[in-house]
């Protein structure tokens, strides 16, 4: 580790690693990922669609920067502790989907986003390979698409 990468506490650090969740072995992205679920739960209940919306966006777009500045400051491309990009996309998941469904309907988007996140397939693992924050958050991000076009299929074949 660099001279600045083990310099102390960092504001950068501390929301990209979701207040230390990613810190917990193993499984560090898995457990930062739960951090998106009331977020989730949060963006699909709120009366105002646009707002969660809005929410969802501000994260993702905020996510490069934040987990830039964290790499950096760990000295690392794209250190495990850094669980921004699961927390801001779990939420991107359910986007689409409109309405909770069964209580179970959000461990059922949850699983898929770590499925798609876990397995990188194309285009995810070429896009973590972009530069910095970018890398860290596209495969994120598109696996979190991949999620809601799953769980739109899922509801479509159960008629729901």
């Amino acid at each position: 580790m660099s001279e600045e990468a083990s310099s102390g506490f960092s504001p950068s650090v501390c929301v990209a690693t979701g207040l230390g969740v990613g810190l917990v072995l193993p499984a560090p992205g898995t457990f930062g990922a739960l951090w998106g679920v009331p977020w989730a739960w949060a963006v699909l209940t709120c009366p105002q669609p646009w707002v969660g919306w809005a929410s969802v966006l501000i994260g993702l777009v905020l996510g490069v920067p934040l987990c830039d500045a964290a790499a950096r400051r760990l000295g690392m491309k794209d250190p495990g502790p850094v669980v921004w990009d699961e927390i801001a996309t779990v939420p991107l998941v359910f986007l689409f989907v409109g309405d909770l469904g069964p209580w179970w309907w959000l461990a059922v988007g949850f699983g898929l986003h770590r499925v798609f996140d876990i397995s990188k397939p194309w285009p995810c693992n070429r896009l973590e390979k972009l530069p910095g924050g970018w890398g860290i958050m596209a495969d994120d991000v598109v696996a979190g698409l991949y999620g809601a076009v799953a769980m739109l299929l899922i509801r479509w074949a159960a008629g729901y």
